[in-house]
């Protein structure tokens, strides 16, 4: 079955690093699309990397590959992609990963660029913090199921989301999830 796997969140709240678990729980991840890798070849120029990464995505489409794909939600191309991925078969899950603070984000994008990592300026991450809700709402039909993960002290399941469903998963509840399940 081809699978698209979803690793979502904003900036800063390790994606990267939750791919990491996935892989190390023996997870099928299929081909690995990782917009940050990708920058940091392209010497983080935004317009090659966005174009490589497209490129990407398009050849495991067509390919019928599974793949895995790091995004924030932002923007319309993700939606896209889903909707692409849907009218051709594909499984979806989408790993949402969440913090209660937008400052939480910022404080370990600072980290990572001490450690060479590109940076996102504060304004971007506060933007899409403030729409991260939204742009979920926007991918959240198109998934078969959404499985939600805290990472303020390591990644937590805390929800999931199938068949149209949502159920806690624990009796830990961080604010942003019990925020989002007031929307749902």
């Amino acid at each position: 079955m081809r699978q698209l796997t979803v690793i979502a969140g904003i900036d800063g709240t390790g994606k990267s690093s939750f791919r990491g678990v996935l892989e190390g729980q023996g997870t099928e991840m299929g081909i690995i699309i990782d917009p940050d890798a990708i920058a940091q070849k392209n010497g983080f120029n935004e317009t090659a990397t966005g174009r490589q990464a497209l490129r990407e995505i398009e050849t495991a489409l067509e390919n019928g590959s599974s793949f895995t794909q790091e995004t924030t939600l932002s923007g319309h191309r993700i939606i896209k992609t889903l909707k692409k991925a849907k009218e051709r078969g594909y499984y979806i899950t989408l790993y949402y990963i969440g913090l209660n603070t937008k400052y939480e984000s910022i404080y370990r994008i600072a980290n990572r660029v001490r450690k060479g990592v590109h940076d996102i300026h504060p304004d971007d991450v506060a933007r899409r913090f403030k729409k991260r809700f939204d742009d979920l709402d926007k991918a959240i039909p198109y998934c078969d199921k959404v499985v939600f993960y805290d990472n303020e002290n390591g990644f937590i399941k805390v929800a999931e989301i199938i068949n149209g469903s949502f159920r806690y998963t624990n009796g830990f509840k961080p604010d942003w999830i019990t925020e989002y399940r007031e929307r749902y």
